[in-house]
């Protein structure tokens, strides 16, 4: 105990400018924290290395805790909040509700606001301090701040011999606890009822107030909250949840470095990571909904795949024989089986076919020199 405590107080010295006082308290916090891990673990008192678990346990608090001292009071919050929204995203949609992406995040926050307050009456009774304890120095709020991470990382026992993190079974808890979305007539909320208040009917009231209030959500921002919800639905679908967690912290605008402090990576583990989801965003958009992605982006069919007059005409005339009638009948928007039936080939290969053509469309679109190409090509046919 004495020697993990001299080891925490002096590192707290050394990295930061807080009191003598709080690097004291702090200190000692941790230093109990560890030495009741020690005592009450099972595995480590049968190890007999009972002082080199104490050292790695009270180095990782030090460590944990330092990091958030050092991203300061904003920051700190900004990376503990992105570390728990990326834990829980693929858990806090309600069991019987489909909730798009901007209600996810909008749950999210209400269930860590609640999270936090649970975490800190932990905080207040396993450290002993009084029922009111607030941290206010940059240094106890970044001790709180790592506890919090540890209390959502704690491994929770469940039948069989499985387990699972302790935040996790909180958000599965709360989403439960969502009330079900209320069964509205929406022509009888557009038009009112004389009776409605009378019989109580608020989602009623709110929903016609709702439409009355609001103009309609922008058919763009709606598209893309559907794309967005789409491919995380994709990813987690196929198990992909570290790319899920990766696209979430995408969404919020983070910067490699953060990202990797976040999901805990390697320059270049993340970089790996990035190029995965990249290969199943690219199937994503070319076949799995490549409907709704390009009808978002403004290049679906009925808009030449995003080509200008001159691409579209030498993107069809480097086509196959095969290619030209299977845009054709995407064109006549034929159903896939039929496609398919008409090609002589499986719907898998046919899918492949449909894909390496949006391919070849999406690499004159996007590609510069691909659209000079086109556009001395057709300027020479011309002359």
């Amino acid at each position: 105990m004495e020697a993990t405590y001299k080891l925490l107080y002096d590192e707290l010295r050394l990295a930061t400018r807080a009191a003598d006082a709080d690097c004291r308290v702090v200190a000692e916090r941790l230093a109990d924290e560890v030495s009741r891990i020690c005592t009450e673990s099972q595995r480590i008192q049968a190890s007999g290395e009972v002082n080199l678990w104490a050292e790695n346990l009270a180095r990782h608090r030090l460590e944990q805790c330092l990091k958030y001292y050092k991203n300061g009071h904003r920051q700190g919050r900004i990376e503990l909040h992105s570390t728990l929204s990326a834990i829980i995203y693929r858990y806090i949609t309600p069991a019987k509700g489909h909730t798009s992406y901007q209600a996810r995040l909008t749950l999210i926050e209400d269930f860590l606001q609640g999270f936090y307050m649970e975490s800190l009456n932990v905080f207040r009774r396993e450290t002993l301090c009084e029922p009111d304890y607030q941290p206010k120095t940059l240094l106890q709020l970044a001790e709180y701040m790592a506890f919090t991470e540890r209390y959502g990382k704690r491994r929770i026992p469940l039948p069989y011999g499985r387990s699972q993190q302790l935040i996790i079974l909180r958000v599965q808890t709360f989403s439960q606890q969502q009330p079900q979305e209320a069964l509205v007539d929406l022509e009888q909320a557009a038009e009112g009822s004389s009776d409605d208040d009378q019989r109580g009917n608020v989602s009623m009231q709110q929903v016609r107030d709702q439409m009355v209030a609001q103009d309609a959500e922008p058919a763009e921002d709606s598209l893309r909250e559907k794309v967005t919800q789409e491919l995380m639905e994709y990813l987690e679908s196929r198990q992909q949840y570290d790319c899920a967690n990766y696209f979430v912290l995408r969404l919020q605008d983070m910067s490699a470095s953060d990202i990797e402090e976040v999901l805990g990576l390697t320059p270049r583990d993340r970089d790996y990571l990035q190029q995965r989801f990249k290969y199943h965003l690219i199937r994503f958009s070319m076949s799995h909904q490549w409907e709704l992605v390009h009808q978002w982006l403004q290049a679906d069919l009925d808009n030449n795949l995003g080509l200008l007059p001159h691409e579209w005409e030498l993107f069809q005339e480097r086509l196959t024989d095969k290619q030209l009638e299977l845009l054709a009948m995407k064109q006549e928007q034929l159903q896939d089986s039929a496609i398919a039936k008409a090609l002589g080939c499986t719907l898998a290969q046919m899918n492949r076919q449909w894909s390496k053509l949006l391919e070849q469309a999406w690499d004159m679109r996007n590609r510069p020199a691909a659209r000079v190409q086109a556009a001395e090509e057709t300027a020479s046919r011309k002359r």
